[in-house]
Protein backbone atom coordinates (compact mmCIF):
# COMPACT_ATOMS: atom_id res chain seq x y z
CA UNK A 1 0.00 0.00 0.00
CA UNK A 2 1.27 3.65 -0.84
CA UNK A 3 1.24 5.67 2.34
CA UNK A 4 1.51 9.15 0.67
CA UNK A 5 -0.36 10.55 -2.24
CA UNK A 6 -1.16 13.17 -3.64
CA UNK A 7 -4.54 14.10 -5.80
CA UNK A 8 -4.93 16.67 -8.25
CA UNK A 9 -8.77 18.38 -8.65
CA UNK A 10 -9.40 20.78 -10.87
CA UNK A 11 -10.90 24.10 -10.22
CA UNK A 12 -14.02 23.29 -12.45
CA UNK A 13 -14.34 20.18 -10.30
CA UNK A 14 -15.87 22.25 -7.65
CA UNK A 15 -18.35 24.49 -9.81
CA UNK A 16 -20.19 21.67 -10.37
CA UNK A 17 -22.90 21.99 -13.06
CA UNK A 18 -22.93 25.71 -12.29
CA UNK A 19 -19.76 26.59 -13.97
CA UNK A 20 -18.37 28.63 -12.07
CA UNK A 21 -17.86 29.65 -7.53
CA UNK A 22 -18.06 26.73 -5.69
CA UNK A 23 -20.46 23.70 -5.16
CA UNK A 24 -20.38 23.17 -1.27
CA UNK A 25 -21.91 19.67 -2.51
CA UNK A 26 -19.55 18.19 -4.83
CA UNK A 27 -17.04 20.17 -1.93
CA UNK A 28 -18.47 17.88 0.82
CA UNK A 29 -18.27 14.53 -1.72
CA UNK A 30 -14.65 14.89 -2.05
CA UNK A 31 -14.00 15.98 1.62
CA UNK A 32 -15.55 12.41 2.41
CA UNK A 33 -13.46 10.29 -0.12
CA UNK A 34 -10.18 12.55 1.12
CA UNK A 35 -11.47 11.47 4.82
CA UNK A 36 -11.47 7.51 3.66
CA UNK A 37 -8.15 7.85 3.01
CA UNK A 38 -6.91 8.98 6.31
CA UNK A 39 -9.09 6.84 8.33
CA UNK A 40 -7.11 4.23 6.25
CA UNK A 41 -4.03 5.92 7.35
CA UNK A 42 -2.85 7.37 3.88
CA UNK A 43 -1.27 10.53 4.41
CA UNK A 44 -2.86 12.89 1.52
CA UNK A 45 -1.55 16.02 -0.23
CA UNK A 46 -4.12 17.80 -2.29
CA UNK A 47 -4.06 20.57 -5.02
CA UNK A 48 -6.67 22.48 -6.33
CA UNK A 49 -6.78 24.18 -9.73
CA UNK A 50 -8.32 27.86 -9.55
CA UNK A 51 -10.70 27.05 -12.94
CA UNK A 52 -14.21 28.09 -11.18
CA UNK A 53 -13.28 31.32 -10.44
CA UNK A 54 -10.63 32.32 -12.77
CA UNK A 55 -8.13 31.04 -15.31
CA UNK A 56 -4.51 33.39 -15.90
CA UNK A 57 -4.68 32.44 -19.68
CA UNK A 58 -8.07 32.96 -20.36
CA UNK A 59 -7.64 36.50 -18.41
CA UNK A 60 -4.86 37.48 -20.50
CA UNK A 61 -6.40 36.31 -23.62
CA UNK A 62 -6.66 39.44 -25.24
CA UNK A 63 -3.67 41.58 -24.12
CA UNK A 64 -5.90 44.12 -21.30
CA UNK A 65 -4.58 41.74 -18.58
CA UNK A 66 -0.69 40.85 -18.85
CA UNK A 67 -0.11 37.16 -18.69
CA UNK A 68 2.10 37.40 -15.48
CA UNK A 69 -0.86 39.20 -14.01
CA UNK A 70 -3.34 36.85 -15.30
CA UNK A 71 -1.17 33.84 -13.57
CA UNK A 72 -1.24 35.27 -10.16
CA UNK A 73 -4.73 35.98 -10.47
CA UNK A 74 -5.26 32.42 -10.97
CA UNK A 75 -3.25 31.59 -8.16
CA UNK A 76 -5.09 33.71 -5.71
CA UNK A 77 -7.99 31.59 -7.30
CA UNK A 78 -6.49 28.83 -5.91
CA UNK A 79 -6.10 29.69 -2.31
CA UNK A 80 -10.09 30.63 -2.11
CA UNK A 81 -10.45 26.77 -3.39
CA UNK A 82 -7.70 25.65 -0.90
CA UNK A 83 -9.70 27.76 1.90
CA UNK A 84 -12.81 25.86 1.20
CA UNK A 85 -11.40 22.71 1.19
CA UNK A 86 -9.61 22.60 4.47
CA UNK A 87 -13.23 24.24 6.16
CA UNK A 88 -15.10 21.09 4.38
CA UNK A 89 -12.56 19.01 5.49
CA UNK A 90 -12.34 20.45 9.49
CA UNK A 91 -16.49 20.00 8.89
CA UNK A 92 -16.39 16.80 9.01
CA UNK A 93 -13.57 16.17 11.63
CA UNK A 94 -10.62 15.43 9.28
CA UNK A 95 -7.40 17.51 10.27
CA UNK A 96 -5.95 19.72 7.54
CA UNK A 97 -3.33 22.86 6.60
CA UNK A 98 -3.38 25.05 3.81
CA UNK A 99 0.10 26.44 2.51
CA UNK A 100 0.50 28.29 -0.24
CA UNK A 101 3.22 29.69 -1.88
CA UNK A 102 2.59 33.24 -1.70
CA UNK A 103 2.84 34.63 1.59
CA UNK A 104 -0.75 35.51 3.42
CA UNK A 105 -0.15 34.60 7.00
CA UNK A 106 -3.52 35.52 7.63
CA UNK A 107 -4.86 33.04 6.02
CA UNK A 108 -2.14 30.15 5.32
CA UNK A 109 0.93 28.84 6.65
CA UNK A 110 3.57 29.67 4.25
CA UNK A 111 4.81 26.24 1.82
CA UNK A 112 7.76 25.13 3.72
CA UNK A 113 8.28 21.47 2.30
CA UNK A 114 9.57 20.25 6.15
CA UNK A 115 6.80 21.62 7.72
CA UNK A 116 4.29 20.08 4.94
CA UNK A 117 6.03 16.45 5.66
CA UNK A 118 5.60 17.04 9.36
CA UNK A 119 1.83 18.11 9.06
CA UNK A 120 1.73 14.80 6.84
CA UNK A 121 3.04 12.50 8.91
CA UNK A 122 0.87 13.37 11.74
CA UNK A 123 -2.09 12.07 10.15
CA UNK A 124 -3.31 16.10 8.76
CA UNK A 125 -3.96 16.65 5.12
CA UNK A 126 -2.01 19.13 3.79
CA UNK A 127 -3.46 21.55 1.12
CA UNK A 128 -0.98 23.40 -1.15
CA UNK A 129 -1.96 26.40 -2.90
CA UNK A 130 -1.27 29.65 -4.68
CA UNK A 131 0.69 27.52 -7.82
CA UNK A 132 4.45 27.36 -7.47
CA UNK A 133 4.18 30.62 -6.66
CA UNK A 134 5.06 31.68 -10.13
CA UNK A 135 3.52 32.51 -13.34
CA UNK A 136 3.73 30.52 -16.49
CA UNK A 137 3.28 27.28 -14.47
CA UNK A 138 -0.08 25.67 -14.29
CA UNK A 139 -1.26 23.97 -10.93
CA UNK A 140 -0.54 20.44 -12.84
CA UNK A 141 3.09 21.34 -12.34
CA UNK A 142 2.79 22.68 -8.85
CA UNK A 143 0.84 18.94 -8.19
CA UNK A 144 4.04 16.95 -9.69
CA UNK A 145 6.32 19.42 -8.22
CA UNK A 146 5.09 19.07 -4.12
CA UNK A 147 4.19 15.59 -4.68
CA UNK A 148 7.67 15.28 -5.59
CA UNK A 149 9.37 17.84 -2.83
CA UNK A 150 6.99 15.77 -0.40
CA UNK A 151 8.12 12.29 -2.14
CA UNK A 152 4.82 11.23 -2.74
CA UNK A 153 4.85 7.68 -3.96
CA UNK A 154 1.44 8.49 -6.49
CA UNK A 155 -0.29 11.61 -8.53
CA UNK A 156 -3.43 10.87 -8.63
CA UNK A 157 -5.04 13.72 -10.75
CA UNK A 158 -9.00 13.36 -10.45
CA UNK A 159 -10.83 13.79 -13.26
CA UNK A 160 -14.49 13.50 -14.68
CA UNK A 161 -13.33 10.59 -17.04
CA UNK A 162 -11.59 7.18 -16.12
CA UNK A 163 -8.66 7.37 -17.59
CA UNK A 164 -6.58 8.30 -20.82
CA UNK A 165 -7.90 7.72 -24.34
CA UNK A 166 -7.01 8.28 -27.57
CA UNK A 167 -8.84 10.87 -28.93
CA UNK A 168 -12.15 12.52 -26.81
CA UNK A 169 -14.27 9.75 -25.54
CA UNK A 170 -17.22 12.29 -25.21
CA UNK A 171 -16.81 13.63 -29.05
CA UNK A 172 -15.70 9.93 -30.51
CA UNK A 173 -18.00 6.43 -29.76
CA UNK A 174 -14.95 4.28 -30.96
CA UNK A 175 -12.24 5.48 -28.67
CA UNK A 176 -10.19 3.41 -26.94
CA UNK A 177 -9.16 3.89 -23.21
CA UNK A 178 -5.20 3.61 -22.84
CA UNK A 179 -4.19 1.43 -19.49
CA UNK A 180 -0.81 2.82 -19.31
CA UNK A 181 0.96 5.38 -21.34
CA UNK A 182 4.36 5.95 -21.25
CA UNK A 183 5.82 9.71 -20.39
CA UNK A 184 7.75 9.95 -23.53
CA UNK A 185 4.43 8.50 -25.37
CA UNK A 186 2.54 11.17 -23.36
CA UNK A 187 5.19 13.98 -24.38
CA UNK A 188 5.64 12.71 -27.92
CA UNK A 189 1.63 12.59 -28.51
CA UNK A 190 0.90 15.34 -26.46
CA UNK A 191 -1.58 13.40 -24.33
CA UNK A 192 -3.93 15.86 -22.82
CA UNK A 193 -3.08 14.34 -19.31
CA UNK A 194 -1.62 17.10 -17.79
CA UNK A 195 0.78 19.97 -19.94
CA UNK A 196 3.78 18.86 -20.75
CA UNK A 197 6.05 20.39 -18.16
CA UNK A 198 4.51 18.45 -15.30
CA UNK A 199 4.71 15.34 -17.66
CA UNK A 200 8.47 15.75 -17.93
CA UNK A 201 8.81 16.66 -14.11
CA UNK A 202 7.42 13.64 -13.37
CA UNK A 203 9.11 11.36 -15.64
CA UNK A 204 12.71 12.90 -13.89
CA UNK A 205 11.21 12.11 -10.61
CA UNK A 206 9.90 8.42 -11.13
CA UNK A 207 6.71 10.11 -10.11
CA UNK A 208 3.77 7.82 -11.86
CA UNK A 209 0.47 9.54 -12.43
CA UNK A 210 -2.73 8.34 -12.63
CA UNK A 211 -5.55 9.71 -14.27
CA UNK A 212 -9.06 8.54 -12.52
CA UNK A 213 -12.64 9.62 -12.34
CA UNK A 214 -12.95 11.35 -9.45
CA UNK A 215 -16.77 11.28 -9.12
CA UNK A 216 -16.65 6.93 -9.07
CA UNK A 217 -17.34 7.14 -5.24
CA UNK A 218 -14.33 4.84 -3.31
CA UNK A 219 -12.24 4.90 -6.81
CA UNK A 220 -9.02 6.81 -4.71
CA UNK A 221 -8.80 3.97 -2.17
CA UNK A 222 -9.25 1.51 -4.33
CA UNK A 223 -6.54 3.24 -6.26
CA UNK A 224 -4.14 4.08 -3.17
CA UNK A 225 -4.84 -0.07 -2.93
CA UNK A 226 -3.37 -0.95 -5.79
CA UNK A 227 -6.44 -1.44 -8.47
CA UNK A 228 -5.72 0.34 -11.30
CA UNK A 229 -8.87 -0.94 -13.50
CA UNK A 230 -10.86 2.33 -13.26
CA UNK A 231 -7.89 4.72 -14.17
CA UNK A 232 -5.07 5.12 -16.60
CA UNK A 233 -1.57 5.00 -15.41
CA UNK A 234 1.72 7.15 -17.14
CA UNK A 235 4.52 5.88 -15.62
Amino acid sequence: MNKRVLVKFSGEALAGENGYGIDTKILDYIAHEIKELVTNNIEVGIVIGGGNIVRGVTAAADGVIKRTSGDYMGMLATVVNGIAMQEALEHIGVSARLQTAIKMEQIAEPYIVRRAKRHLEKGRVVIFSAGTGNPFFTTDTAATLRASEVEASLLIKATKVDGVYDKDPAKYSDAVKLDTISYDEALKDHIKVMDDTAIALAKDNALPIIVANMNAKGNLLSIVNGDYSQCSVVK
